[in-house]
């Protein structure tokens, strides 16, 4: 029934006089926020028009060129924060990676597309031989202008998203773009994440205007001012940066929100939306990728019953079809929940299984597992390992009757899923419960977290400047993001990114290795030898290296990446994604980078 509610006649005198009186009323800034979207993608546009009636033209010479992609990218920057919140899709081909795209349902492969597809066309120097490549490249920009536009100009805005949006593009600079991901030939990170926070200032001032402060404002010309002052990619103190400028932009974000009372609307994601910063405790949701977590019927996400069941399984082996051996087997707690072994080997057999045993630590933040990225839950990873004939060579059915029989488990999945009548354990149960403890695993407490949450003292000098190296000029975190350190891509991570790097086959470095990686998968040519993207949390204490085992120390890692791994030592990788350029780092670097390394060791270990 419709409620009508009556306004006494004074009170609607008092609105028009307000509204026709000659003080201008005040916007809502959501509003102005949205008209001045609009008007930036009209400036995008005409950067990106400039720039391809210069090349059509063929008279202006590699300088302008170049000087008018600077700006052209200089005016994507000053709206990604929106482009990448409100359609990140588009914003994958506008600025995404100069790789193929291949949707994994279909395996429909999308050609690389963006700008920085454009940036190799005309960096270190312009060849003028692709010019109808390029100038293909800058026309399909216009789409993704068109679509951005038509998104502003006719989508409301909410202001909790602004202030979301906001956030995640500050730990977007802070993990991609001080790192050079979107610019590894012009290295103009400096001036492009201030562009990027100039635009910000001026969206979130309109807010802060309201609270009456300015130290948000104040923060963000600190950081600007910092980011004007050092421009140069090799020297600039990423450390001091994140944790004098970043963290502290990210936290005031999060207390003007609050303060204004704007309530968020909350969805199910791997960063909490309440977090202050990317390095808070519980910063990182255990559940995200948990397929249960919001299944109606459940009566939690994870129980400590389903952790002390799953954790009673994982070092049993009763789901082995020959009960000889556990997951515990092959990922032992003692060491990081590897098995520090070239390769295991197969059940009942002296032979080696196909690939090096990966740590659990941390799994549960991944959207995908298994180095061929086969499995997307760690639920399905426990049903494929359970019935893999090389590891365990069982049956997930077999092993839930086993269960049932056994009074002891049937007693714990009874309390643990508690339900009338109850004549079996169902196999899904058996998976969710390995998946709960494995979901224990997280352990984001180094001594590099330490010293971004505020102690200056966890880490020292040589471990700073090989975080600084690694982040810069080893462009190790162009693949390893931060702050978790493996392919999960910031800040949504709702996708895990795979790399061919040309992993040689024995330490020789002579040929590459046989295994096709995701190519078993789906079979795609960018997917020969591809595998998924590691985090190096944890690496020390979980050699030995690669899918294959190939590396033991991570001394002889640093030396293949230095080289420019396959490609770089001369092996025949066609499609390799890492650049095969050499980094000419000097031992003295990859100490330092090694030494960095080696804070992200968790303090305590799970268990």
């Amino acid at each position: 029934m419709k409620k009508f509610i009556f306004i006494p006649l004074l009170l609607i005198l008092i609105a028009g006089y307000t509204l026709y009186s000659c003080k201008p009323t005040t916007h809502a800034p959501e509003k102005v926020i949205a008209q001045t979207l609009v008007a930036q993608i009209d400036s995008l546009t005409v950067c990106k028009n400039k720039l391809l009636a210069a090349v059509e033209g063929g008279k202006a010479d590699v300088n302008q060129l170049q000087q008018l992609f600077l700006q052209l990218r200089l005016g994507y920057k000053k709206v990604e924060w929106a482009t990448e919140y409100f359609d990140p899709a588009t914003s994958r081909f506008f600025n995404g990676p100069p790789v193929q795209e291949i949707e994994m349902a279909s395996g429909q492969v999308f050609a690389p597309a963006g700008l920085q597809v454009i940036e190799g066309y005309l960096f270190p120097k312009y060849d003028i031989s692709p010019k109808k490549e390029l100038i293909t490249q800058l026309k399909l920009l216009q789409k993704g202008c068109d679509k951005y536009k038509s998104h502003f100009a006719n989508i409301g805005i909410f202001d909790w998203q602004v202030f979301d949006a906001t956030k995640l593009e500050v730990f977007r600079i802070l993990s991609l773009g001080i790192s050079g991901f979107d610019n590894p030939l012009t290295l103009k990170s400096s001036q492009e994440s201030a562009a990027s926070l100039e635009s910000m200032k001026t969206v979130l001032a309109l807010y802060e205007d309201r609270e009456g402060t300015e130290s948000l404002s104040a923060e963000f010309d600190g950081a600007i001012k910092y980011l004007k002052a050092h421009t140069n990619f090799n020297s600039f103190d990423r450390a001091a940066f994140i944790t004098g400028y970043g963290n502290v932009i990210t936290t005031n974000i999060t207390s003007l929100r609050k303060k204004l009372n704007i309530r968020e609307t909350t969805y199910n994601r791997l960063l909490n939306m309440d977090t202050k910063t990317m390095f808070d405790k519980g910063a990182f949701n255990v559940d995200a990728f948990n397929p249960n977590a919001f299944e109606p019927g459940q009566t939690a996400v994870t129980t400590v019953k389903k952790i002390a069941l799953g954790k009673a399984l994982f070092a049993d082996p009763i789901l082995s079809g020959t009960n000889t051996r556990s997951c515990q087997s092959c990922h032992q707690p003692e060491k990081a929940f590897t098995d520090g072994l070239v390769k295991n080997t197969i059940i009942g057999s002296n032979k080696l299984i196909r690939r090096n045993t990966p740590t659990l630590i941390n799994a549960a933040l991944q959207p995908a597992q298994f180095d061929d990225l086969r499995a997307i839950t760690l639920e399905d990873q426990a049903l494929a390992v359970v019935q893999n004939k090389d590891e365990m060579h069982g049956s997930m059915k077999v092993a839930a009757q086993r269960l049932w029989q056994n009074k002891s488990y049937r007693r714990l999945f009874t309390d643990a899923f508690p339900q009338k009548n109850r004549t079996s354990i169902d196999t899904l149960e058996v998976m969710n419960v390995i998946a709960a403890y494995v979901r224990t695993l997280v352990a984001l407490n180094s001594r590099f977290d330490e010293y971004m949450r505020g102690n200056k003292a966890a880490m020292n000098q040589e471990e700073i400047g090989g975080f600084n190296l690694f982040m810069g000029k080893a462009k190790c975190a162009t693949c390893h993001y931060m702050p978790l350190f493996s392919g999960a891509f910031p800040p949504r991570y709702v996708i895990i990114e795979s790399e061919v790097i040309g992993v040689p086959q024995t330490i020789a470095e002579t040929a590459i290795d046989t295994d096709m990686g995701r190519y078993n998968i789906l079979k795609t040519p960018a997917f020969k030898h591809a595998f998924k993207i590691p985090s190096v949390r944890n690496a020390a204490l979980t050699a030995p290296y690669m899918h294959n085992g190939v590396f033991t120390t991570l001394q002889q890692v640093m030396d293949f990446y230095n080289k420019g791994g396959g490609a770089g030592l001369g092996l025949k990788v066609d499609n390799q994604t890492l650049v095969a350029d050499k980094l000419n780092l000097t031992k003295k670097e990859c100490n330092e980078v090694i030494a960095f390394i080696k804070t992200l060791d968790s303090k305590k270990q799970a268990d």
